[in-house]
């Protein structure tokens, strides 16, 4: 029987994170850093199983951006996952969304970085590609991530902030891919 469930980094145990990571590391293989992983834990984790199997996973963690002169919550997604055997039966719609639902209860907005073949996904859903500048707030100041800028979208909460695709967006400082 197919489950989904919601839980937070600190409440996975030892054999459910290590079934997280290693569906990461299956779905990613070396693409999926130890940067990426540190990125994923620490917020909401939705798990979808059947039985003890790991279908598919995502996390959303609060980064703050700066939006029009404004640091604002955000919703990030991140290490959003299905095993390859089980593609394309909707788990990634599932998954993603359990962690709209958790954006749009405690966040200003959604935001992620998604890959060319992750972002129809992500605009079947009704998120929106991030059309003006990129930046992050760095350690030696605010620095320009102009490579992130066709791949970040975002995911507007219905009655939320009125976002303004065009502008400049900063994201908060982190090691690893800052987007």
């Amino acid at each position: 029987m197919i489950e989904l469930t919601v839980v937070h980094t600190a409440d996975l145990g030892a054999a459910r994170t290590a079934a997280v990571r290693a569906l990461l590391d299956v779905s990613f293989g070396s693409d999926f850093s130890e940067d990426d992983w540190e990125h994923s834990i620490g917020g909401m984790h939705v798990l979808l199983q059947d039985g003890e199997e790991l279908l598919a996973h995502g996390a959303v963690g609060q980064r703050r951006m700066n939006h029009h002169g404004r640091a604002r919550r955000a919703g990030y997604v991140e290490a959003v996952a299905v095993h390859p055997d089980t593609r394309r039966l909707g788990h990634g719609h599932a998954v993603m969304s359990a962690l709209e639902g958790i954006i749009m209860r405690a966040y200003d907005f959604g935001a992620l970085s998604a890959s060319r073949a992750g972002a129809p996904l992500y605009v079947a859903r009704g998120w929106r590609p991030w059309q003006g500048a990129t930046w992050a707030l760095t350690p030696s100041g605010v620095q320009r991530t102009a490579d992130d800028d066709d791949g970040v979208y975002v995911f507007p909460v219905p009655g939320g902030l009125d976002l303004d695709l065009t502008a400049d967006l900063t994201c908060d400082w982190r090691d690893g891919d800052l987007w």
